[in-house]
């Protein structure tokens, strides 16, 4: 449980780099595809099912064909899927048309694959051939699977530093994918003079012109990009992919007076996205359920679209999942039969009381916990506890003890118990920021100093959260096995160096049939 004031230090000492480690993985094919600008924001997968997944690209088949112009021609785009990396055995193929209704995205279901398999595709177009992407096929439903690993990752501000989290779990060859728990990207406003890395485009988003930028501006990080070549991605979006604190009918952030109708922003928020990220969605649905064989369900919450206001005093009208994805969620708590119930959570479930603190402290840790300063931070799942009720019951009562809530959004690192009268009925891990402020930053102080207090004033407030850490940043990477789910934190060394050291910080786990949170040895 490493807490010292030196721990950067000793992470730059420790010389294990991010990029050092993700150098381990070259592209195959890469120098035909990586100098073509027809490829030039790489390639993706993701949603990995038994027999299929999803693969993803985009063309620039023109010099004017730039993301978000709307212009540039209708193009052919071929992709195949094969067992080797020279492509000499190809299992899969096909080809599909894409233009500037789509931002010349590319998205194809490779089917008819084989379960637990490790593939290689590329895509072609104009005679010119992208880079060469790896991915992986879920088990089979009815396997008995030993076990299984994912990347853990949440908010990732490009203004303010480097995605070597990213590149540490690319550098990883022992990963099934990477789930990515929201704010994949920051829509805010940036501030260039202050900013590490300047954004595209230079201006808080509100258009869909605006939004295809930013996500184009995303893919051209380099550890970004070596992470969706090397590994299938799972994702869900939180409220940055749309704007601040987002809610069904309106954003704090958000002024209708001058940034038009709330519901066109959203529907251009989300149109990028579905064009942009290598995810399964039907319609605006985003919520979905992926089986890992008889080991695990992975269920991919939406906490942002059906949702009713932050309300000030809480209501039981109130709904952070909406009546029809609630009814989705209960029944597959009620019926699931895998040995663990994974969730994919943006916002956190467990219980938290906001402890008294000095004015400063106070502060920072409203403005990480998305500026409530209230004794509970109406955001998460503790402004709507009637939605958070119903799911405790079912998982007490339906037999489903066995459940792990995988959660983002808050800038740093927890291990709780999910309390339900007084008893744990699940635990909830939650991974740190890719590089979003947390409480050093807001602070202006060195890590590990202004944090101490209010990590234990949280601490003595909420027994029931056994582990909290609020300077780092990093990945995290979850372990599956039939008897136990253990999460280890890794911590970057500085999130403004893209070369920096990412290093083992912590681990925690749970026990089938005893759903508490135990520390684990490294």
């Amino acid at each position: 449980m490493t807490s010292s004031v030196s721990r950067r230090s000793v992470l730059r000492a420790a010389g294990v780099t991010a990029a050092g480690t993700a150098a381990t993985f070259t592209l195959s094919g890469a120098s035909s595809g990586a100098e073509a600008p027809v490829f030039a924001h790489g390639v993706a997968s993701g949603d990995p099912m038994p027999d299929s997944v999803l693969l993803w690209t985009r063309v620039t088949p023109s010099p004017e064909a730039v993301p978000g112009s709307g212009k540039g021609v209708t193009v052919d785009v071929r992709w195949e899927v094969a067992e080797d990396a020279g492509f000499t055995r190809v299992v899969a193929r096909g080809h599909l048309r894409t233009g500037p209704e789509r931002d010349h995205t590319v998205k194809a279901t490779a089917g008819g694959l084989c379960a637990s398999t490790g593939y290689w595709y590329r895509f072609t177009s104009q005679g010119k051939v992208s880079q060469t992407g790896r991915t992986r096929t879920a088990p089979p439903r009815d396997e008995d699977v030993e076990s299984l690993r994912f990347g853990v990752v949440s908010c990732a501000n490009w203004a303010v530093g480097h995605f070597a989290p990213y590149g540490y779990l690319s550098g990883r060859d022992d990963l099934d994918a990477f789930i990515h728990l929201g704010d994949y990207l920051y829509e805010g406003n940036p501030n260039p003079a202050g900013d590490l890395r300047p954004s595209v485009p230079p201006n808080e988003l509100i258009t869909l012109a605006d939004y295809r930028q930013r996500h184009a501006m995303y893919k051209t990080d380099e550890h970004l990009r070596r992470l969706h070549a090397r590994h299938p991605m799972i994702a869900t979006w939180d409220d940055h992919e749309a704007a601040d604190n987002a809610w069904s009918g309106g954003s704090p952030s958000h002024d209708p007076a001058t940034e038009g109708d709330w519901a066109d922003r959203m529907r251009a928020a989300h149109q990028a996205y579905f064009e942009w990220m290598p995810v399964r969605h039907r319609g605006d649905r985003l919520y979905r359920r992926l089986k890992f064989g008889k080991l695990a369900d992975l269920t991919m919450l939406d906490l942002r679209t059906y949702r009713t206001r932050q309300p000030g005093p809480v209501s039981t009208e109130d709904t952070i999942l909406g009546a029809d994805q609630r009814q989705w969620f209960l029944d597959g708590l009620a019926r699931g039969t895998a040995s663990w119930n994974l969730i994919g959570n943006s916002v956190m479930v467990t219980p938290i009381k906001i402890p008294a603190l000095p004015t400063r402290e106070r502060l920072a840790l409203d403005d990480l916990l998305d500026g409530q300063p209230t004794t509970v931070n109406t955001d998460q799942w503790d402004g709507y506890t009637a939605d958070r009720r119903r799911v405790l019951d079912t998982i007490a009562t339906r037999g489903r003890g066995n459940t792990v809530f995988l959660t983002g959004d808050v800038h740093s690192s927890w291990a709780n118990d999910v309390p339900r009268d007084g008893a744990s009925v699940a635990v909830e891990f939650v991974c740190p920021s890719v590089t979003s402020d947390n409480i050093d930053e807001q602070l202006g102080v060195p890590p590990r100093t202004g944090s101490l207090k209010v990590e234990a004033a949280i601490r003595a407030l909420n027994p029931h959260v056994r582990f909290v850490e609020l300077d780092s940043h990093g990945p995290a990477v979850l372990e599956v096995t039939p008897d136990a789910v253990r999460m280890n934190w890794y911590y970057v060394a500085d999130r403004r160096d893209p070369a920096t050291a990412v290093m083992f910080a912590h681990a925690f786990r749970t026990v089938a049939g005893d759903p508490r949170v135990r520390p684990a040895e490294r």
